[in-house]
C-alpha cells in the first residue's frame, strides 16, 4: 500500500482501507478518507488497530502515520517522527502536552479487512 492511498467515500458508515496484512506489525499507514488524512496503526502481531488524524500539530506536517509505535504504561501510543511528541492511540491525547488532543476514529478488522467508521 502506498503511503497515501485515496479511498473513495461509500454510502455505508464503514470505509474499507486495506487488508490487515498490508500493515506490518508496529507500523502505520495513511489513508485519505473523505478528503481527510487518517493514520492507521497496527500494534503488535495482533489485529489491534487504531486510527487518529495524520496531522502533527507540533511540526505542522502530515507525518504521524510514519511515527514510532509503542506503549506508555500499557497504553498504545505513537511518537511523532519529527519532534517525538507521544500521542495515545486510544484517546488522541498528547502525553507530553495534555492541552493537545488529536481526533480518533473507530476502526475494526472484518474478514481480514481494516475499516474506518465515518
Amino acid at each position: 500500500m502506498s503511503q497515501l492511498e485515496s479511498i473513495q467515500p461509500t454510502t455505508q458508515q464503514w470505509t474499507k482501507i486495506c487488508s490487515l496484512d498490508r500493515i506490518s506489525p508496529n507500523t502505520g499507514v495513511c489513508a485519505l478518507v473523505n478528503d481527510r488524512q487518517i493514520a492507521v496503526f497496527r500494534v503488535g502481531e495482533s489485529t489491534d488497530v487504531y486510527a487518529i488524524e495524520n496531522y502533527d500539530p507540533f511540526s505542522k506536517a502530515y507525518v504521524l502515520s510514519r511515527g514510532i509505535v509503542g506503549d506508555r504504561n500499557g497504553i498504545p501510543k505513537v511518537a511523532s517522527p519529527i519532534y517525538k511528541q507521544n500521542f495515545s492511540l486510544l484517546t488522541g491525547e498528547c502525553f507530553d502536552d495534555t492541552t493537545v488532543r488529536l481526533q480518533t476514529f473507530s476502526v475494526r478488522v472484518v474478514d481480514g479487512q481494516v475499516q474506518i467508521h465515518g
